[in-house]
């Protein structure tokens, strides 16, 4: 069910659930001045370390939206959840979009997101209601960049690892904090060779699956470097159609220091049939 509404929107690469210059320059002052321009002067290193300040802070709540659009097709999947950077772990509520006729609700998909593999519950297409699915990420020609429907946040953020060019834009405010916007481009090939050992293999495969390696980005980071928000754009070319699938990943960060408390199905709870197509 889920798999076909995914290919109908251009999306098949799945094999599961869905898939500047300072610009204060002229007006910066005292102490403050010295951080912004320290920040302008290499906003390369300073994004390459955004994922060790998540490490750092330890967990937060996370809030994620992935656009597919192909020819005239537009889909939007949202999730929300937990993730702990240390741990490696994350459990993310994943809400389908309705069918394009907009009379079917979907039950929302429990994810859990650890290193080197994606857990669903409530995939459909015959599977148990009672049981996970395990999905290997580094068998992905996404590397779970996109399947889920969600980017990993942690790999989201090691995906800074493999920047080449960044402007910093200016300091802004989101929900309250003020933050520092950053825009430039990451190598995938490249972040995959720095990327913690969890991450290596997802994004070396996102790497080779990609219709570039190039990803464009926006990141919002606060005053401690913890992303507060990243925008990727990733794309993908559709295997059935030979069509170019654009995909906008956005990924909210906050509460950092929340309790998560994900823990793993057990062996006896992982479906292990036959994966129907639709």
């Amino acid at each position: 069910m889920t798999e076909r509404q995914h290919r109908q929107a251009g999306g098949s690469v799945v094999v599961a659930a869905v898939l500047i210059a300072c610009a204060c320059a002229t007006s910066c002052s005292g102490s403050g001045a010295t951080l912004d321009d320290a920040r302008a002067a290499d906003p390369v290193g300073t994004l390459r370390r955004a994922a060790d300040a998540l490490e750092d802070a330890g967990s937060s709540r996370a809030s994620t939206s992935m656009e597919m659009a192909t020819g005239g097709t537009r889909v939007t999947i949202r999730g929300e959840g937990v993730y702990d950077y240390r741990k490696r772990l994350g459990r993310l509520k994943v809400m389908l979009p309705q069918d394009p006729a907009g009379t079917s609700e979907h039950r929302p998909i429990t994810e859990l997101l650890a290193s080197g593999a994606l857990f669903m519950k409530n995939r459909g297409a015959g599977v148990p209601a009672d049981k996970w699915v395990r999905v290997d990420t580094a068998t992905l020609s996404d590397g779970n960049l996109v399947t889920g429907g969600a980017t990993d946040p942690l790999a989201a953020a090691e995906v800074l690892r493999g920047t080449r060019t960044a402007t910093y834009v200016g300091t802004t405010e989101l929900a309250g904090t003020e933050v520092r916007h950053y825009r430039g481009t990451a190598d995938l090939a490249a972040a995959a060779k720095s990327a913690s050992d969890a991450n290596k293999g997802v994004l070396a495969a996102a790497a080779k699956g990609f219709a570039t390696a190039a990803v464009p980005f926006d990141v919002y980071l606060d005053d401690q470097g913890r992303i507060r928000k990243v925008r990727h754009r990733f794309s993908f070319v559709n295997g059935q159609q030979q069509a170019t699938v654009a995909v906008a990943s956005t990924t909210l960060l906050y509460d950092f220091g929340v309790a998560t408390d994900v823990r793993l199905p057990a062996a006896r709870d992982i479906y292990a049939g036959e994966i129907a197509e639709g």
